[in-house]
C-alpha cells in the first residue's frame, strides 16, 4: 500500500537508476507486483451451451464460457487483476484443460478470479508512471513468486505457496498445474522486527539487523552460551544479551503466521490435496528454524523456497527475499517469449490464452 506517493516514486527512481547502471540498458516499461490486504480472490464458474450442428466445441465457445465465469457483480472500488482458468468440463467431463474440437453440448469453465481495490492498484501505478516508466502489467505476487520457485511438478502434484512479505503472508495453493486459491494474511516480516525491537528495547532499525543476521524461530536450536550485541535507544551502552532470548521473541511469531495458514488451508479446504507440502519464501522465510517449526503444525512436507531458473548474479539473488523480484522478470520474460500462461497451467493452451488475452484483456483490467 502507497502511504507516501513522493517517497515511493523517489524510491523506484533510485532503483531503477541503480538497475540501469548495473544491466547497462534503458528501463522503459516494468511488470509491476500487487500485494497487500485490498487484494481478493474467489473461484467462478459458468455454463454455456454448444449450438454447432455438429455439437464441436469452437474456440469461441471457450471465449463465451471464460467471459460468462468473469461476468461478476464488483462494487465500483474493486478491479479484476487476473481471470485464471482451472480447467473446463464437457457433458459432466472435467479435468479437461483445452476443450476445443471436443464434442458436446454443455461447456463448463472454471475460473479463479483476482481483484484488487481500485484507488491501491491506481496509486501503485501513478508512481511508477511518475517514476517515468511505463506498466506493462500489473501482476499478483504470489503468481510471480511462484515462477521463481515451484516446480511444475509440485504444482501439478499439490503445493501451498506461503510468501512471508513486510506487512503481509501471501497464500496460493496450486493443484492440478494450476490456481486455485488465493489468500491474504494481515501479519508479516515487519511483525518480527516490532517483536524484536520492543522485546530487546532496540531501535527498528537495529532491530531488522538482529533478525536477519541472528535470528532463530527454535529455542531449542540456540546454543545458551551464544550472545548478541543489542544497541539500546536514547544514547545508552549497547548491552550483550542471549541469544535465545532473541528466539523467545521470534518463535510464538513464527508459530502464529503457522498456524494462520494452516488454519487458512482447512477453512478452504484443500488440507488434504497439497502432496507437495508446503514452500516458504520471502524475507522472513530465510529466517532459521521456520521450517522446522512450520513443521510441528502442518506435519507435511516443508522446504524453503528461493529463486532459480535464472543466470548472471546468481548467487546475489539466491534468497528467498527475491522471490517476487525474480518471479516478475520471469514472468514477463516466459509471457514474451509465449512459455507462460498468466494461470501458470501447462500444454497446448498457453497459444489459446494468448490470443484470449489479446482480444478481451481480462489479464490486466478485466474490461
Amino acid at each position: 500500500m502507497v502511504i507516501n506517493l513522493e517517497q515511493t516514486v523517489d524510491s523506484i527512481k533510485r532503483v531503477v537508476d541503480e538497475a540501469e547502471l548495473m544491466a547497462g540498458v534503458e528501463i522503459e516499461r516494468a511488470h509491476v507486483g500487487l500485494a497487500g490486504s485490498h487484494i481478493k480472490g474467489f473461484n467462478s464458474r459458468a455454463v454455456v451451451a454448444i449450438t454447432n450442428k455438429n455439437r464441436e466445441i469452437t474456440r469461441e465457445d471457450v471465449f463465451r464460457a471464460i467471459d460468462a465465469a468473469k461476468a461478476i457483480s464488483l462494487p465500483n472500488d474493486r478491479e479484476i487483476v487476473h481471470v485464471l482458468p482451472q480447467e473446463f468440463v464437457v457433458d459432466g467431463h472435467d479435468g479437461i484443460n483445452d476443450p476445443t474440437g471436443m464434442t458436446g453440448s454443455r461447456l463448463e469453465a472454471n475460473v479463479h478470479i483476482i481483484t484488487s481495490g481500485t484507488t491501491a492498484t491506481q496509486n501503485i501505478v501513478t508512481c511508477v508512471n511518475r517514476a517515468g516508466m511505463e506498466v506493462t502489467e500489473t501482476v499478483l505476487e504470489q503468481l510471480a513468486a511462484a515462477e521463481a520457485v515451484l516446480t511444475p511438478d509440485e504444482k501439478e502434484l499439490g503445493v501451498a505457496l506461503v510468501d512471508i512479505g513486510g506487512g503481509t503472508t501471501d497464500l496460493a495453493i496450486f493443484d492440478k498445474g494450476t490456481i486455485w486459491h488465493t489468500s491474504v494474511l494481515p501479519i508479516g516480516g515487519d511483525h518480527f522486527t516490532n517483536d524484536v525491537a520492543v522485546g530487546l528495547r532496540t531501535p527498528i532499525a537495529e532491530a531488522e539487523k538482529i533478525k536477519k543476521k541472528y535470528g532463530c524461530c527454535l529455542a531449542t536450536m540456540v546454543s545458551d552460551e551464544d550472545t548478541i550485541e543489542v544497541p539500546s535507544v536514547g544514547g545508552r551502552k549497547a548491552r550483550i544479551l542471549g541469544r535465545q532470548l532473541l528466539s523467545d521473541i521470534l518463535q510464538p511469531r513464527a508459530e502464529e503466521i503457522c498456524h494462520l495458514v494452516y488454519e487458512e488451508i482447512q477453512r478452504a479446504g484443500y488440507e488434504r490435496v497439497l502432496n507437495s507440502g508446503i514452500v516458504f519464501t520471502g524475507g522472513s522465510a530465510a529466517l532459521e528454524g521456520l521450517p522446522e517449526v512450520a513443521d510441528r503444525i502442518f506435519d507435511m512436507p516443508i522446504r524453503c523456497g528461493t529463486p532459480s531458473g535464472v543466470g548472471g548474479l546468481v548467487d546475489v539473488v539466491a534468497n528467498p527475499s527475491y522471490a517476487t523480484a525474480v518471479g516478475l522478470v520471469l514472468y514477463a520474460h516466459h509471457i514474451r517469449s509465449n512459455k507462460l500462461i498468466p494461470s501458470s497451467a501447462s500444454g497446448p493452451w498457453w497459444k489459446f490464452w494468448e490470443r484470449f488475452r489479446r482480444l478481451v484483456n481480462v489479464s490486466i483490467s478485466g474490461g
